[in-house]
């Protein structure tokens, strides 16, 4: 009985003092300070399993290889590039100033599948500066993103720079609120 009175007074002890560390601004929460190796565990660990879960219900996207493909280019240009960049682009000012950093998506989005990218775009991820595309764009405008996503990793700087221009050559601006 006393080994169940002693785990009782730790577990007391240690949210206690976990409340007392969070609640008293103890946290540095600054976007120039990393999280401790714990804390990037568990929100790394969550966030990967929250967007897993809620994905099984996206219905899987019948996009042909090419569709969507341009339009999927430009939103992306205009909204994501300046975070997540693109083959041949510099880091954006708004990329280095980011906590965490936005992933490279011409670089590392293949541990996602293409549901869950639609979920992440569609959705946004909490505290990471991910913003919820969903509320101002329809699904085939996310499903059009995905694909240019899928392919934005076999894109050479100058096949990437070339879709660029080519939507800029025709009035640039492309999304639109609902």
């Amino acid at each position: 009985m006393n080994l169940i009175y002693n785990w009782i007074l730790l577990l007391i002890i240690l949210i206690v003092g976990a409340g007392l560390y969070l609640f008293n601004g103890m946290y540095n929460f600054a976007a120039t300070s990393p999280h401790n190796n714990l804390t990037s565990l568990i929100i790394d660990e969550s966030m990967e399993k929250s967007v897993k879960k809620h994905a099984k219900y996206v219905p899987m996207s019948h996009l042909e290889e090419n569709a969507g493909i341009e339009e999927g280019s430009e939103e992306y240009d205009e909204m994501c590039a300046m975070c997540h960049g693109g083959p041949g682009l510099p880091e954006s000012v708004l990329y280095k100033g980011l906590y965490p950093s936005p992933p490279k998506l011409y670089d590392d989005h293949e541990d996602w599948t293409d549901e869950e990218l639609f979920w992440i775009i569609k959705n946004g991820i909490k505290m990471t500066g991910m913003p919820a595309w969903g509320p101002t764009h329809s699904d085939d405008e996310i499903w059009a993103l995905v694909a240019f996503v899928d392919k934005l990793t076999r894109l050479s700087p100058e096949d990437y720079q070339g879709l660029r221009q080519q939507w800029r050559d025709h009035g640039g601006e492309v999304h639109h609120e609902q």
